[in-house]
């Protein structure tokens, strides 16, 4: 199960490589993940800032939140990260509700 394996590499503070389905530009994108909660619109979603890969925005890196329903072959990679990105909540803030996981 997707958020099982999101939330240990959460826990372990590991990278994740993963494709993306949904949106205008589907595609691997390779994250540090940081917290699984449910977001305005109630959908089960990944917060995580985003390192390399396909991305929509095309603004670099930088936080994303990425749909559960459209997350799939997730790689948990060896390389961890340390601590959090600037602007993390690990509460999940304005944007976030029902925390099920989070760094």
């Amino acid at each position: 199960m997707n958020q099982t394996t999101l939330c240990q590499a959460i826990k372990n503070r590991s990278l994740v490589q993963f494709y993306y389905g949904l949106g205008n530009e589907p595609g691997y994108r390779k994250i540090e993940p940081y917290m699984i909660a449910y977001n305005k619109s109630n959908h089960l979603c990944l917060s995580a800032w985003f390192l390399s890969g396909t991305s929509e925005s095309k603004e670099g890196q930088g936080w994303r939140e990425y749909l559960l329903s459209g997350i799939s072959s997730i790689s948990v990679l060896e390389q961890t990260f340390p601590h959090p990105r600037t602007g993390y909540d690990s509460e999940g803030g304005k944007k976030y509700h029902k925390v099920q996981c989070h760094f």
